[in-house]
């Protein structure tokens, strides 16, 4: 693990996560119950207003304005957010993120396909 790696080896020997958004560097640890999403979007990207299954999560770097249910706030470093069953929400991720989401939705994301 260098300086710069916010997750251990173990954490980024996970399943990849197969996700539209091209930025996105993720590996996802998935049960019966639930999704969870170790990830980084070096570049930034806007999220596009969608709904889902509950979502928690908490900012490890950078920052995301995050818009929940027509309420927008920035969230940084050590911040969590939640996002109730079904509540419309939409992201502008700054360059440099790192976070880890977990989803109600077990099925919210598939693994990325072997190359």
């Amino acid at each position: 693990m260098s300086e710069r790696d916010v997750f251990p080896d173990f954490i980024r020997a996970l399943p990849m996560v197969d996700s539209p958004l091209a930025s996105l560097r993720g590996w996802m640890l998935q049960t019966g119950q639930a999704l969870a999403m170790f990830y980084e979007i070096p570049d930034g990207v806007d999220v596009p207003e969608h709904a889902h299954g509950a979502q928690w999560g908490v900012v490890l770097e950078g920052s995301i304005d995050f818009t929940i249910g027509g309420e927008t706030r920035t969230y940084g470093r050590g911040d969590a957010y939640f996002v109730p069953d079904d509540v419309a929400h939409s992201a502008v991720i700054h360059p440099g993120y790192v976070g880890i989401d977990v989803f109600a939705d077990a099925d919210r994301y598939r693994p990325r396909e072997e190359d």
